[in-house]
């Protein structure tokens, strides 16, 4: 018998490389609101802790509260509006996802963005292969907190033992840490292999296909 039979994969830089999109809608925040824009390379250091945190991030030291909400609610009203431009998944997930499916895994998407753009981003990237997406919602707390993961484990009906959690960055290390499950790390998504072994990342996979025989 196979170890797991649910798999709670994380969404940006897992599944979806979302990185463009969230660049370019931090940066028409910034822009909009009179401050410089960040680079590729620094939005993807800023990514992982949600939309509020990123924003935080990539302004500049000491803006007031009332400027920050200012530039997080131009980033959302882009964001609802382009997150699908450039954003599409990596090669070889679909494949990985119709495969899970077949072999009868229960699957689910945690994600700390908000939780209409999970939504609509997994019925449009993958549709009846990610049954279950839960983001950003009010009364649980954000990862790495485990809030996420448990109530997608209760609507699934999973047994926890047989779970495993699938992320590409600290968050979801210290994520599934704190669920009690096993972390398959994946180094293809916004930190790379190097990083998410300092940062005490046992199981690291570098491609789809090399996560998919781990899991069977």
């Amino acid at each position: 018998m196979r170890r797991f039979d649910t798999v709670i994969f994380d969404l940006d830089g897992t599944l979806l490389d979302t990185l463009e999109d969230l660049a370019d809608s931090t940066n028409y925040a910034l822009r909009e609101n009179g401050f410089p824009t960040r680079s590729l390379a620094e939005v993807q250091q800023f990514v992982g802790n949600g939309v509020a945190r990123l924003i935080h991030l990539a302004l500049p030291a000491r803006v007031s509260p009332e400027l920050e909400a200012k530039c997080l609610e131009t980033f959302k009203g882009h964001y609802r509006l382009h997150m699908r431009d450039k954003t599409g998944p990596y090669p070889g997930v679909p494949a990985l996802l119709e495969r899970l499916q077949a072999d009868g895994f229960r699957m689910a998407v945690v994600s700390n963005k908000l939780d209409d753009a999970v939504k609509t981003l997994c019925d449009h990237s993958f549709g009846p292969l990610v049954p279950l997406a839960l983001g950003e919602r009010p009364g649980l707390r954000k990862k790495p907190a485990p809030d996420l993961v448990l109530q997608a484990l209760r609507e699934l009906k999973a047994e926890p033992t047989r779970a495993v959690y699938v992320g590409d960055s600290e968050v979801d290390l210290q994520t599934a840490h704190n669920a009690h499950l096993p972390c398959l790390s994946v180094s293809w998504g916004f930190r790379d292999r190097a990083f998410l072994q300092e940062q005490g990342a046992e199981s690291v996979v570098d491609t789809p296909e090399e996560l998919l025989r781990l899991l069977l």
